[in-house]
């Protein structure tokens, strides 16, 4: 793993860098909020170890900041605020887990990549489609400024093909994505709503985007 400590304190800092790097991760050290937050949001970080108690700017404002931002990386805090009510304030600004000051390294590598194999095979919020753009979070398609108005099914059904854009996806895969269902071939719900979306497409400028590929299902031009 590639992770990010933001520490303050020199001897915890030390010691977290040299424990990760025995473990065979790479690790970039920092020791202040607002440095923090710079080096999170311009690098690619597969996990973060985050102190609340720093100089400059909280761990808690890092947090929030980065979760309004976009960046999912996986946040495990590590403070020596240890209360109920500092663990759940934690956990609502969007960390993934909490260890408190003093704590066992090896416990504290344990939550570290437990929550990145949580998280490393987590869709991305935001799927990108050329023009267009899918956010997962509030369901709505923007192509170029302009949304769309897509129903809950025809939004699972753009969010599958765009997953699998340039591949084939069945009626099959459609049925079990959006509606839990299995296939049974004798129902044109399938292509109802696949006519609904290339119409809503169309009007936004997208009329090629979605390709029926004969006797298999569909697929989504490659982007």
């Amino acid at each position: 793993m590639h992770v990010l400590v933001i520490e303050d304190d020199r001897t915890i800092g030390k010691a977290l860098e040299r424990g990760l790097t025995e473990a065979g991760h790479e690790c970039v050290w920092v020791k202040n909020g607002r440095r923090g937050l710079e080096e999170a949001a311009s690098c690619h970080y597969d996990a973060i170890i985050l102190d609340l108690m720093l100089p400059e700017l909280s761990g808690q404002e890092v947090l929030k900041r980065l979760r309004a931002d976009g960046v999912r990386t996986p946040v495990v805090l590590l403070t020596a605020l240890g209360s109920v009510e500092e663990r759940v304030a934690g956990l609502n600004a969007g960390a993934d887990d909490y260890i408190v000051k003093p704590f066992a390294f090896p416990e504290l590598l344990a939550r570290l990549e437990a929550v990145h194999r949580r998280t490393a095979d987590r869709p991305a919020a935001i799927v990108h489609a050329g023009p267009m753009t899918l956010d997962l979070a509030t369901r709505r398609v923007d192509r170029s400024g302009q949304d769309i108005d897509l129903t809950p099914t025809e939004f699972s059904i753009l969010e599958l093909l765009l997953r699998y854009a340039g591949q084939v996806v069945t009626r099959k895969m459609l049925c079990e994505h959006v509606w839990n269902a299995e296939w049974e071939g004798l129902t044109n719900v399938v292509e109802v709503h696949i006519k609904r979306l290339r119409d809503k497409l169309a009007a936004a400028g997208e009329a090629d985007l979605i390709r029926t590929v004969r006797g298999r299902g569909y697929a989504a031009r490659a982007l």
